[in-house]
């Protein structure tokens, strides 16, 4: 089965105005729904704490990651720095809380990409990327000049705003969001944001109708489409049921969704019961059951 990514039917011209369209939106910052207005282009920062310069914690092949992503030498993942959501229980919070990492220069970050593409990685996958679009598009840019082929994963957070997914159409070709919580009182309560999952939903909408279901070639590994994740957290906070329903009914069953048992207390969680304590077995089929119930048959 052949395979090209989708940045690869752009003209320069077109990957230009979508870097100029991004970078107007860096402009009095509302890449995500903060739209906090910071004026990162003269270095002051945004709520999520990142400023002009993009800034990374690692990078390298990635074996921890779904299968389809993982496939036989790994995803390329590039982890970047800070964060549009303040998860108070994120299991990265030196990266996103603190902001532990290096800035590099969108030439670097090309270079990266280039480097994960040499190691045979499958493909390359952004890691926390929302607050810097702009720029990746940027190095995309020049690493397609230099010989990048790979699909491109976009792995968020969820709090996605659609001007920026429309500029993004026609560039990734995997988008793997969380949908976190189903109640907008706990994703203010637990991340900060009030309509997390009205902008969640709508954000899953629009990345469906660009890539469509998860599509993987003959050895398995994802070439397009969309992944989910849920996190199932204690005493269903997450409300598992509510954001299964919405898969089924309004993206497809056919979708493939990791519902994810591995929530554990950090960062602020202990003071902040039940987050304190893992998800028990009891929670767990809880979810599984629901799930089912809903039509969907978790992946992972």
């Amino acid at each position: 089965m052949s395979f090209t990514a989708a940045y690869m039917g752009l003209s320069h011209e077109e990957l230009k105005e979508k870097i100029l369209a991004a970078r107007e939106l860096l402009e009095g910052c509302r890449l995500c729904p903060r739209q906090c207005g910071a004026r990162r282009t003269e270095g002051e920062e945004g709520d999520c704490g990142a400023a002009k310069e993009v800034k990374i914690a690692s990078y390298g092949p990635h074996y921890g990651e779904e299968r389809p992503l993982v496939g036989f030498k790994g995803s390329g993942t590039i982890f970047f720095s800070h964060c549009n959501l303040e998860c108070i229980y994120c299991q990265n919070c030196d990266i996103s809380w603190e902001g532990r990492g290096r800035e590099i220069s969108v030439e670097d970050l090309a270079g990266i990409m280039l480097k994960l593409q040499d190691k045979g990685c499958h493909n390359i996958n952004l890691v926390t990327p929302t607050h810097y679009t702009p720029q990746i598009l940027e190095a995309l840019a020049i690493a397609k000049e230099d010989g990048l082929v790979l699909p491109l994963v976009y792995n968020c957070g969820g709090y996605e705003s659609l001007e920026m997914l429309s500029i993004l159409d026609g560039v990734i070709d995997i988008y793997m969001p969380d949908l976190k919580y189903f109640d907008p009182e706990v994703g203010e309560k637990y991340s900060g944001v009030k309509d997390y999952p009205f902008r969640a939903m709508e954000a899953v909408r629009e990345m469906h109708r660009q890539v469509g279901v998860l599509k993987v070639d003959e050895n398995g590994i994802a070439t397009r489409g969309l992944l989910i994740r849920h996190l199932v957290l204690p005493e269903n906070l997450a409300g598992t049921g509510g954001v299964m329903e919405f898969i089924a009914k309004e993206i497809s069953p056919d979708t493939f969704v990791n519902i994810m048992r591995q929530y554990r207390p950090a960062h602020r969680a202990r003071k902040h019961p039940p987050l304190s304590r893992s998800v028990t077995h009891h929670e767990w089929n809880q979810a599984l059951d629901e799930a089912a119930r809903a039509g969907i048959s978790p992946r992972g």
